[in-house]
């Protein structure tokens, strides 16, 4: 049975601490609903009705490309973690975000809270509207070998100039809406 909150309880932020891998969903008006999987340590929780994730250059900016549409009820983020451990448990938080990238205002206020990683491109802050927790049942047990350095290890050894010239050059999603990319080559020591 499902069950709503307006807000992150502590069993919430708990199940959510605990996790390696969430998934994020959003969609435009028109175009492809982008559902990706993210790892890493990269989410937080900055308060009961505030989250935010490190995102990192890959292979698209759908995200992005959604939340700063012009498109009516833009900025919509379902954000979902399954626990694959017991107890058995799936969690969405809804909200509304926004890209917030090295060259805006709220960077540095966002950027304070994770390690920053090579490619790192944007950090998506939102507002949550509601939590949903369902039962999981259905979601196998799974255990964590170990995270993949592959993304990073391609962002640190890139060429810092050519990394900026690829992400300049990226400004579509892949249904023509528009992104903005960042301003700058993070290796990941904070630089």
């Amino acid at each position: 049975m499902a069950e709503f909150a307006d807000a992150l309880n502590e069993k919430h932020i708990a199940m959510i601490a605990a996790q390696p891998v969430f998934f994020v969903a959003t969609a435009a008006a028109e175009g492809r609903i982008n559902l990706s999987p993210k790892g890493y340590d990269a989410f937080r929780v900055l308060s009961p009705s505030r989250v935010a994730y490190l995102d990192l250059g890959g292979s698209g900016n759908e995200t992005h490309a959604h939340l700063a549409s012009e498109q009516a009820d833009a900025g919509r983020i379902t954000v979902m973690f399954c626990n694959f451990q017991q107890p058995a448990l799936i969690l969405r938080i809804y909200g509304r975000g926004r890209a917030v990238l090295p060259q805006d205002a709220g960077w540095e206020e966002l950027a304070a809270h994770f390690a920053l990683m090579p490619g790192t491109r944007q950090i998506f802050d939102i507002a949550v509207e509601s939590v949903q927790t369902s039962c999981g049942w259905g979601v196998p047990f799974m255990a964590l070998e170990g995270e993949r350095d592959t993304l990073k290890k391609a962002h640190r050894q890139s060429d810092p100039d050519a990394w900026m010239a690829k992400t300049a050059g990226r400004t579509r999603s892949i249904d023509g809406l528009p992104t903005r990319p960042t301003d700058r080559y993070f290796a990941g020591d904070g630089s």
